[in-house]
Formats: C-alpha cells, sequence, structure tokens
C-alpha cells in the first residue's frame, strides 16, 4: 500500500474513538485475563511504552518489529515493539517509546512525526502498564540494533500484517516450560502473541472499520 495513503488512513483512524478492550480481547490468549484491559486499575504498575513506526519501502509501508534475545525472564525471545520503561528525564510517555526506539534501533527521535497511540494495555506477569505510539518517518530509516537488546529487526509489510491469513492459533511455550493457547500473527515464521498481538488486534480493529 502506498506510504502517503497508509499515513492518510492512520491519521484518519486515530481520530476515532479507540476500541479498547473489544479490538485487544480478539488476540488475547486463552484463558482470557480480564486485568489487563483499560478499565482494571493495577495498583503501582510499572509504566513503558512502545512504538509502531511505519516507514516507506521500495514499493509498500513497513512496520518493524524486534526479537528480543533469548533470557530467563518473561519476555525473552519474544517479538515486540521497540520500547520499554519510562525513566524519570522522560517527560512524558511518548518521549518514552521515542528514546527506547532510538536505543534499540537507531532511528533518531527527532525524525519521528507521531499521530497518536492506542490504548493502553496492562501485562500481568511484568506488572507493566504500556502506552502504544504509532508514528512514521519520511525515509527508510538506516537501522543499528542495540546487541543486547534486539536479536533481530523483523520488516513487516503493511499489507501482510492487514492479510488475515496470518491470524492464527496455537499453543506456545513460555518461561518455565509452561504452555498456553493463544493466537498470533505468523509474521517472517516468528509467532508475534501476547501483548503485542492485542495491541496489534486493536489496530486492526481500527484499520478495518475506517
Amino acid at each position: 500500500m502506498d506510504f502517503k495513503d497508509v499515513i492518510k488512513k492512520l491519521d484518519k483512524m486515530l481520530s476515532q474513538p479507540l476500541p479498547g478492550r473489544e479490538g485487544q480481547i480478539s488476540m488475547a490468549p486463552k484463558p482470557v485475563d480480564e486485568k489487563r484491559f483499560s478499565e482494571y486499575q493495577p495498583v503501582n504498575p510499572r509504566r513503558g511504552a512502545v512504538l509502531m513506526l511505519f516507514y516507506p519501502g521500495e514499493h509498500d509501508t513497513l512496520v518493524p518489529f524486534i526479537k528480543r534475545p533469548s533470557y530467563d525472564g518473561v519476555h525473552g525471545g519474544q517479538v515486540s515493539f521497540p520500547g520499554g520503561k519510562w525513566e524519570e528525564e522522560d517527560h512524558d510517555l511518548s518521549q518514552t517509546a521515542l528514546r527506547e526506539t532510538e536505543e534499540e534501533i537507531g532511528v533518531r527521535q527527532n525524525n519521528v512525526n507521531l499521530l497518536g497511540k492506542l490504548s493502553d494495555l496492562y501485562i500481568p506477569p511484568s506488572n507493566f502498564l504500556v502506552s502504544p505510539y504509532i508514528g512514521f518517518v519520511e525515509e527508510k530509516p538506516m537501522f543499528v540494533p542495540d546487541p543486547f537488546e534486539v536479536d533481530r529487526i523483523i520488516s513487516c509489510p503493511v499489507d501482510l500484517l492487514t492479510d488475515l491469513n496470518i491470524r492464527k492459533e496455537g499453543e506456545i511455550a513460555v518461561c518455565d516450560q509452561m504452555k498456553l493457547n493463544a493466537p498470533y500473527f505468523d509474521i517472517e515464521k516468528e509467532m508475534v502473541w501476547g501483548a503485542t498481538a492485542m495491541m496489534l488486534g486493536e489496530f486492526m480493529f481500527l484499520w478495518e472499520n475506517y
């Protein structure tokens, strides 16, 4: 899809009321943990933010995901948007999303145009309340992944992201050999599930309805 057309559509989408739970729940792991949703107020959650970044390719529009290195933690080896926890020097959570994106994949903060945000999402295993922001850059970035934070960058065309055939459901192994059943996006043979999939679920709800 043409980059300018994508940005126009994003701008229109984000001017609409956010669906929140209605969009997120379509990609929530089973059984659904109602504590995740925005109406739930967790006690003293850690705050964080991520960035869904759009940029032009040669013939399409792309969004970068990052695969975390494998480690003993709740998010080790998972695919997500660039982002991380709020720091005291961040004037707000949009600054957190921009700073973390620059640190993790090398996209300069000043080059990113923010369009808006999706609904906050609570992540019970790590006690994070995450704000997902949406933005774009005018030119394809020169990615510089942080080797300690990023195992690989996956650039996904928007046309693939909106393809219903990549939305699947299956058994997913998580920490401590636990397994659960969850919907996921099949992107470059990676299972994009959990909070990232739920954010994408809300995004796709808006994309398909506006």
